[in-house]
């Protein structure tokens, strides 16, 4: 409601009088010197390399009060991917897991509150190592340690119920005074490595086999599946394998999975929704075809490109095929041997060998797509999140061609409209 003239003055002469008056006091009291913001740090860790799945390891981490107070009291959390987790537990510690969310992985976290004060320029560190385990599915793992005054939340990811440890408490010992040296080692509030573990991991592709007649529209789906035994994660913020997808002849697209970019009219690259891959994790590319000619058995072919994947050393499921049934080509044989009963100039018998592609759906059949890539069979359960973009260009036509070096160019960004595009309906 719009306030009256009148009232309004009458509103803005009792503030100016309230704020005179709280000028005049805040005159009289001296002011209160604010408490300096603790200055915090942990030092850097070493990476931890070589590991076998399923054996324990330990690292020391250290902390400094870069600051000029004693700090009463402090959080230690640390932070892991989801192969590893706490080999040891400690009693002021809790325990839980946060959820994957924004493009973020999830994570196996230790809380702990280290009731002890920290003397300022005094390194501490931890009274021994803590203990982590690397599970079967460890691979390219990663430890994240912190230290603050507050009690760590979540976020925004949420997290398994916090379950308490049961050991001796994790308690921090001094090192000595902090040298120059340490203060460099020691430069913010958190501090992460790399861990990783000799294991390898097998990409799976599966194609798909659909039936159709001239004008008709079907869905062929092409799965993507690692089939562990690790778990793997790629660079953060790209997709974390790419496949190339080759549109049958006699086809074409009426709709691409939203994970899909066009190299050309017939040729697609396909990302993953996240930079990761969990164990039986992966995507599924439904493509909706129209059928525009009867080819016969037409194929259209299905790889991994782009990053290399020297852990994967099953190459036999690396490629596979989309084959289309879209009915006898005119002018070719029948199935009987018989000549087709439109008859056809030599220049359509040509056409008829054409035709004979059905032997090259065959070998599609030979290799295993037809029997187990049919879109109703198994195959991985697409991961949600945000989707990433594939990359690649092509030389065929211009127009084409600058397209795909836009989508080169903008290679490994988080597209979240595309997200939500692909989660209402691919």
């Amino acid at each position: 409601m719009r306030i009256a003239p009148s009232r309004s003055r009458t509103l803005r002469g009792g503030t100016a009088a309230v704020a005179a008056a709280a000028l005049v006091a805040l005159g009289a009291v001296p002011a209160l010197a604010a408490d300096p913001e603790p200055d915090l740090g942990v030092g850097t860790i070493a990476p931890v390399k070589g590991l076998q799945p399923g054996s324990s390891f330990s690292t020391p981490l250290t902390f400094l009060n870069k600051g000029t107070a004693e700090v009463p009291e402090v959080w230690v959390t640390y932070a892991v991917s989801p192969s590893l987790k706490a080999d040891e537990t400690y009693k002021n510690c809790t325990y839980y897991t946060i959820t994957s969310h924004d493009e973020m992985p999830a994570s196996n976290v230790a809380s702990c509150k280290i009731d002890q004060p920290l003397k300022p320029g005094v390194v501490y560190g931890t009274a021994k190592p803590v203990s982590l385990k690397a599970l079967d599915s460890a691979f390219r793992d990663d430890l994240r340690a912190t230290i603050g005054v507050d009690e760590p939340s979540p976020g925004d990811g949420g997290a398994s119920d916090p379950v308490p440890g049961t050991g001796d408490p994790l308690t921090l010992v001094e090192k000595g005074p902090a040298t120059d040296a340490d203060r460099k080692n020691h430069p913010e509030a958190y501090a992460e490595t790399d861990v990783t573990a000799a294991n390898t991991a097998d990409f799976a592709l599966t194609g798909d086999e659909q039936k159709g007649k001239v004008g008709e529209k079907v869905t062929a789906t092409v799965k993507f599946a690692n089939k562990g035994p690790a778990r793997v994660q790629g660079t953060r913020g790209e997709s974390v394998t790419t496949v190339d997808i080759r549109i049958p002849k006699g086809t074409s697209v009426v709709k691409p999975h939203g994970f899909c970019d066009a190299v050309t009219k017939t040729r697609y690259r396909c990302g993953t929704s996240q930079s990761w891959v969990d164990v039986n994790g992966g995507e599924s590319y439904p493509f909706v075809l129209r059928i525009d000619k009867a080819v016969g058995r037409t194929t259209g072919e299905v790889s991994f490109t782009g990053q290399e994947r020297p852990f994967d050393r099953n190459a036999e499921n690396d490629t596979a095929q989309i084959v289309i049934d879209t009915g006898k080509h005119e002018g070719t044989a029948g199935s009987d041997g018989s000549s087709g009963s439109t008859g056809g100039s030599p220049s359509t018998g040509g056409s008829g060998s054409t035709g004979s592609t059905g032997t090259t759906g065959s070998t599609g059949t030979s290799g295993g797509s037809a029997d187990t890539g049919g879109s109703t069979t198994g195959g991985a359960t697409p991961q949600t999140g945000g989707n990433l973009a594939a990359t690649g260009s092509d030389s065929t036509g211009p127009l084409i061609g600058m397209a795909a070096a836009a989508v080169a160019a903008g290679g490994g960004i988080l597209w979240a409209v595309r997200r939500r595009s692909a989660a209402q309906g691919g």
